[in-house]
């Protein structure tokens, strides 16, 4: 008798250990009410830190691979650096959002070192060198450039949908010729603007496109040109990333973006304060890292 006590306790107190132990598992996971087949693997969105400019890296849970932007045209080893260092042998999607130097600057010998299978650019020219220079890579490379513009959408990998949804027309303005892409995972979203001002921004809304988004890159390095309050209200993020160097002579962020920021309850993120921000998503929950 005294045995069976003995032996009904250690498997009442083993029970109960189990039961701690898978409660304790599961805390923290959100009852979203619906279901995600993402088996818990990451989307990854890397804001790289390239001074006063922008460049996102996107690696997909199945390794499919999107690189928009380069930074400015004394960031070239620095792109290859980072390509270097997320082990990045091909690009699957590349997109120059507009032809401003700090934005596709070293995108040419990212063309020239990686292998790239699809390229996407808006339907404006540019008379610069630098603009020259990516065209010249991209042709010596047999690549076709695709027209970035609203409507275009396509599948990165089996889980991962990108939508474009700027530019909706032609602007006098290149900033608001801008590629903005919509990248949706599971239940979490990023919206990656470029250097879209105030003009595209009504046009996107004016479009019925569904802009809501967890993450948006700041439009414009954080200037006043963009990231009107009626945008980021239709956006209604949770996390803003603004890719900006230290000591910009453009005063970016500037405070009111800042402000109107912080009133919404948007977590800011930004390279000159941080270095580069790894966002991971597992398709519910996301993640963020920062390099400092």
């Amino acid at each position: 008798m005294k045995t069976s006590r003995i032996t009904y306790a250690i498997i009442s107190m083993l029970a109960g250990i189990f039961l701690l132990v898978s409660a304790g598992c599961s805390v923290g996971l959100p009852d979203t009410g619906a279901s995600v087949s993402t088996d818990g693997q990451k989307l990854k969105v890397y804001f790289l830190d390239v001074g006063q400019g922008a460049s996102q890296l996107l690696v997909t849970p199945s390794g499919k691979t999107m690189l928009i932007d380069a930074g400015n045209n004394d960031k070239e080893q620095v792109m290859l650096d980072y390509m270097k260092k997320y082990r990045i042998s091909k690009l699957d999607v590349v997109i120059g959002t507009h032809p401003d130097a700090d934005h596709i600057g070293g995108l040419d010998k990212v063309v020239d070192q990686i292998p790239v299978e699809t390229i996407y650019m808006p339907k404006v020219q540019s008379n610069t060198k630098t603009f020259e220079s990516l065209l010249t890579s991209i042709k010596k490379k047999g690549l076709k450039v695709k027209t970035a513009k609203a409507g275009i959408s396509w599948d990165l990998d089996e889980q991962v949908h990108v939508d474009m949804l700027a530019p909706t027309r032609s602007y006098d303005d290149s900033n608001n010729m801008s590629a903005v892409v919509k990248v949706t995972y599971g239940h979490n979203s990023f919206l990656l603007t470029g250097d879209a001002e105030k003009e595209s921004e009504k046009d996107m809304i004016a479009s019925g496109a569904d802009l809501r988004a967890d993450v948006l890159l700041v439009g414009h390095h954080g200037s006043n040109s963009s990231t009107t309050l009626n945008f980021l209200k239709k956006v209604n993020p949770k996390y803003a990333v603004i890719q900006v160097g230290e000591g910009n002579t453009y005063g970016h962020p500037k405070s009111a973006i800042l402000s109107r920021l912080q009133k919404q309850g948007v977590e800011i993120y930004r390279n000159d304060k941080q270095g580069t921000i790894e966002v991971a998503s597992d398709g519910t929950t996301i993640h963020i890292s920062t390099e400092r």
